[in-house]
């Protein structure tokens, strides 16, 4: 019977597990830093905070992060790895992966999602439901692609950044770390780190 533990009881956490089910995994556990008893998060059992899971790594085959933010799902994945956790990736039965594209360690890819050739996705990413990466592309650590939202071919997005709902990006583009990018907006320039952008096209804000 294949275990899995996952950190982070909240909405993401439910498509997550979901998407687990869909995967294969007989049991599915939440650990919630933020614990306070609760028990159940949606059809899910809530086994208690991360220092109860790491007293007992040895019971799950896999371990993933379901946290939204992007520098808390990064630190959170830094310190299960530094303490032996079998972390895995998820992905949705229902995802299109080219053969040729690399899906980091810890990441989740939900139903709908594209990938095309010769992508690489770094570890710790979210590529959320329906969204595309074309061709060439290169997402580094713990990036986000929300729902809906299309990378063009050959684009690079620095680690920790946030592409939000519904957002395009031109191909042949640099977006920089810990950049946010609005929902629906078009982004046609390349952006610097650490940088928001929002509307069409997209601009600082």
């Amino acid at each position: 019977m294949k275990r899995l533990a996952i950190v982070g009881a909240g909405g993401h956490g439910k498509v997550v597990a979901d998407t687990a089910e869909c995967c294969g995994w007989d049991v599915v556990e939440f650990f919630e830093d933020a614990w306070s008893g609760r028990e159940m998060n949606g059809a899910w059992r809530i086994a208690g905070d991360t220092s109860t899971l790491l007293n007992h790594l040895s019971e799950y085959e896999g371990v993933l992060v379901a946290i939204g933010d992007n520098k808390v799902r990064h630190a959170k994945l830094a310190e299960l790895a530094g303490a032996g956790a079998q972390l895995v990736s998820l992905i949705h039965p229902d995802a299109t992966i080219s053969r040729y594209a690399a899906i980091g360690i810890g990441s989740v890819v939900f139903a709908g999602v594209v990938v095309n050739a010769d992508t690489q996705v770094g570890p710790g990413a979210i590529l959320n439901t329906g969204c595309s990466i074309d061709h060439d592309c290169t997402l580094g650590d713990a990036v986000h692609i929300s729902p809906g939202a299309r990378l063009a071919g050959t684009v690079r997005v620095g680690s920790m950044s946030w592409i939000g709902i519904g957002a395009c990006v031109r191909q042949s583009l640099q977006i920089g770390s810990l950049v946010m990018v609005g929902a629906g907006a078009v982004v046609v320039a390349d952006i610097a780190d650490s940088q928001t952008v929002v509307g069409v096209p997209a601009k600082p804000r």
